[in-house]
């Protein structure tokens, strides 16, 4: 979205992080508004991204890239930074371009191949490791929580009973599964897009690491800094607004009070409200259809 790149209100000179480089759409963006005292340090935990990344912009000194989860943001900004602050921060949430249409990812059911769904493919257990591990309320809950399906508990079974007699392997196996149960009312969407959104949040444990990511952004932000968040679903936009919100308010126990500690008053002030895709966006990429933009500015003072 370029409302993200606008939302950061780019200063020349700044330092800013790009989060999610995916392929670097947002990287060169940022790169080219900024002057040759501006830095921009990328990261991606998908060692795909990086490798890209090192080889799109190896002549660029102000660009810095490194394979890591966002989680670990203050772990690679702080010694970056070198005692400095942030001017911005973008968050481009969700799955790549590249890891939906590779199918040895496992991250579409359009595409056969291993269900495998983890955006760094070196570290932790892949969807269809997890599958095989879980329980009927484990399952359940995940498809509940993470995908707000409706019919989670009678999936979890289905699935289960599948289990004991084959292996759920491939993405089309688990497609064509879920696709034979009974429809619940009329759906515009395949009826397996609930269960892969929930299976990828839990085996990359997204929403946790969400959260974390926001607290430390604050905290890395100076006076003025943008934080400019494009989520793709609900589960996400909640978090996002939840936690924009309760830092723009500050700590509720001292409302309406004369005195308020810094560490209690609002970190963040709200920047226009949410941001949809335009028409003509959409029609140029129908996958930015659900992207949800917020943006806040860092206000003086400590993390409430």
């Amino acid at each position: 979205m370029t409302e993200a790149i606008e939302g950061l209100a780019l200063v020349s000179n700044g330092c800013y992080v790009d989060a999610t480089y995916g392929r670097g759409g947002h990287s060169a963006e940022i790169l080219n508004k900024l002057g040759r005292k501006g830095r921009l340090l990328a990261l991606d935990k998908d060692p795909e991204a990086t490798e890209h990344a090192m080889h799109r912009f190896a002549d660029d000194l102000r660009f810095t890239v490194r394979h890591a989860d966002f989680e670990s943001l203050r772990d690679h900004v702080q010694p970056w930074l070198k005692g400095g602050r942030l001017v911005g921060v973008l968050l481009d949430l969700g799955v790549s371009s590249p890891q939906l249409e590779t199918a040895a990812r496992g991250f579409s059911f359009s595409m056969d191949g291993p269900l495998d769904m983890r955006m760094n493919p070196t570290n932790g257990i892949t969807a269809a490791e997890w599958l095989s591990k879980a329980d009927e309320d484990s399952l359940t809950s995940v498809f509940w929580r993470f995908g707000e399906e409706p019919r989670a508990r009678q999936i979890a079974r289905v699935i289960l009973d599948r289990q004991a007699r084959k292996a759920i392997l491939t993405t089309g196996q688990l497609a064509r599964l879920v696709e034979s149960l009974p429809k619940i009312g009329s759906r515009r969407i395949h009826p397996a897009t609930r269960i892969f959104q929930a299976l990828r949040i839990q085996v990359n444990n997204e929403l946790h690491a969400l959260e974390s990511v926001l607290s430390q952004c604050v905290e890395l932000l100076g006076a003025g800094g943008r934080l400019c968040v494009i989520s793709f679903h609900s589960l996400e936009d909640r978090i996002v607004k939840r936690f924009m919100s309760g830092q723009a308010r500050g700590n509720p126990v001292y409302a309406g009070l004369p005195d308020i500690p810094l560490d209690a008053r609002p970190s963040l002030k709200l920047v226009g409200r949410l941001i949809r895709p335009s028409e003509k966006e959409v029609a140029f990429n129908p996958r930015a259809r659900s992207a949800r933009l917020r943006i806040a500015e860092r206000l003086p003072g400590e993390v409430t």
